[in-house]
This record gives C-alpha cells, sequence and structure tokens, in this order.
C-alpha cells in the first residue's frame, strides 16, 4: 500500500524507486502483488506516467487515512508524542528554502540528535496529509480550518531595477511612469502580466512593457542586475542585493501591504512533539530574519 501511494505521489514506478532507493524490480513486483491480491487494475502504465483506474482512485482514498492512523500508532508505541524523535518533514518555496529553511532544519537537527530530517523545496502547493508533511512555510494566506498557522513575520512586494538601468532610463516616480521602463517578467509563484500598487487607499494596476519573460525567479533578478529593465518580486529574493547596491528599490511608497509568512502544520490530538520542539524553536528565529528583511 505505501509503494501504491509513493508511486502515485511522484508518478512513475522509476521515480518512486529512484526517490525511495528501492530496486524498480521490488517495486513493480509489490504492485503487481497488491493487484493479484485485490483482483483489480490498479495502475494504467503509460510510457512516461502511469495513473489511477477508477478502481485504483477508490482504494487510495480508502487507504490513505488507514495508513494515517497506522503511522500515528507507530509514533505512540515509539514515544514521539512524548520526546521529539523520529523523521520531521518540512517544505517551503524554493527560494525562500534555501535562504532560510534549510539553514533553520540542519541547525535545529544538530541540536536534536533524536530527530531526522526530510525537505522539500518546491514553489507549488503541497497538501499536507498526502505527502506526509510535519510542517509547512508558507508565504501569503491559509485557507483551510483544519490548519494551524502561527505567524513568523511578513515579506513584501517590491520593484527593482539596477543602478545602470535607473542612470539610463530614470527613476520612476509614480505608477504610470512605468510604461516607459522595460521590465521583466517571472512567469510563475505570485507573478501576473500586471502589476497591483497603491496610491492611498485605492488601488493602481499597471501593465509594464515586459522585454524578458523567465520561468525562474532568480533568472529574472539576474536579468534585472544585468539592466534589462524592473523586476518585481518578494522582498527576501533581492534582500543580499539590495544591501550590496546591485539592486536599487523603486517606488516603494506604492506597494502593497506585506505577505504574512507562517509556520502551518495539521491540527490534530496529540501532536507530535517533534513538531511543537521545530515550530516553537524556529518561530522566533524566523521572526528575528524576517524583520530584517521586511524593514529593509
Amino acid at each position: 500500500m505505501e509503494i501504491l501511494l509513493l508511486v502515485v505521489e511522484t508518478g512513475s514506478l522509476s521515480a518512486a524507486a529512484r526517490k525511495h532507493r528501492l530496486p524498480l524490480a521490488t517495486v513493480s513486483r509489490k504492485l503487481a502483488a497488491l493487484e493479484r491480491k485485490l483482483g483489480a487494475s490498479l495502475l494504467l502504465r503509460g510510457q512516461r506516467r502511469v495513473t489511477l483506474t477508477e478502481v485504483g482512485r477508490a482504494y487510495v482514498a480508502a487507504i490513505r487515512p488507514a495508513l494515517a492512523q497506522l503511522k500515528e500508532a507507530e509514533q505512540v508505541a515509539a514515544g514521539e508524542f512524548r520526546e521529539p524523535l523520529g523523521e520531521l518533514a518540512v517544505t517551503a518555496p524554493v527560494l525562500f528554502g534555501r535562504r532560510y529553511a534549510a539553514p533553520l532544519v540542519m541547525t535545529f537537527l544538530r541540536q536534536h540528535a533524536t530527530i531526522r530530517g526530510r525537505l522539500l523545496l518546491t514553489d507549488r502547493h503541497v497538501n499536507l496529509r498526502e505527502e506526509r508533511i510535519d510542517v509547512a512555510i508558507r508565504i501569503g494566506e491559509v485557507e483551510d480550518p483544519t490548519l494551524i498557522a502561527v505567524n513568523v513575520g511578513s515579506v513584501r512586494r517590491v520593484i527593482c531595477a539596477s543602478p545602470a538601468h535607473l542612470a539610463q532610463r530614470g527613476r520612476p516616480r509614480s505608477p504610470e511612469d512605468l510604461g516607459s521602463h522595460d521590465a521583466i517578467l517571472f512567469d510563475g509563484y505570485s507573478s501576473a502580466p500586471t502589476w497591483s500598487l497603491v496610491r492611498g487607499a485605492a488601488a493602481v494596476t499597471v501593465q509594464p512593457a515586459f522585454r524578458l519573460v523567465v520561468n525562474d525567479t532568480e533568472a529574472a533578478v539576474d536579468g534585472a542586475v544585468a539592466g534589462f529593465g524592473l523586476v518585481r518580486v518578494l522582498s527576501y529574493q533581492v534582500d543580499d542585493l539590495l544591501k550590496t547596491g546591485a539592486l536599487t528599490l523603486v517606488l516603494n511608497e506604492f506597494e502593497p501591504a506585506p505577505i504574512p509568512v507562517r509556520l502551518v502544520y495539521v491540527d490534530r490530538e496529540p501532536l507530535p512533539r517533534k513538531i511543537r520542539a521545530f515550530v516553537d524553536w524556529s518561530r522566533p528565529r524566523l521572526r528575528e530574519r524576517l524583520a530584517r528583511v521586511t524593514s529593509a
């Protein structure tokens, strides 16, 4: 059952085998044995991806909560609710994870020898239950009422450019000035073809002339440093470049409200001690780091 969920999670038998360091033959053999036992086909095997059959979808929906209950029973027996131990799975956006979450998790592990770490860095929305994640670092609102969200600060949505670009094209003084500037569009997480700003209590929407479109934040920032135009990103993504002067903030008086950053975990009782220990330990450290970024 667990191998079936791994295959569904990764999309293929070979990906599940690689990710979890299992022989491909073992994955294939276990799935075939499960299908024989059930007398039903669970997977449709394509050239690149596998998909669930109708029976497979119903079966996976039924076994997920059962396996979760089994894991919780094992945690109780192992003492994970009495002391911090076991595997701690944390997820965060890619760039935020590299700069903040990864150092945080590694320092935490050094201080808690009984805990193993698993860090998933991805810009997609992760379902904490389905992907067995203990704690997520989320940028933005958390609307699921079954999740506990602990606020650790905020980040700003900023517009910046290289000093060379501003020297050549001038510094924009109002949102309307963006029409005379080249811009770089990050076509991905938290970006849009139009930029929303505020003037007093009113929203202002502008559409700069995008000269360069990329699907990676760091590439967009690199383009701005190279002088290809203005870029709009989250403040933590350019904090170091603003400090060194490689990029300069513009129109910061028209920025929208800061975006909250939260530590998120599933609301359940009892709560494993490893989760409580990580949240309590990391909350003040993230708040301190983010306070410096937001106020920059």
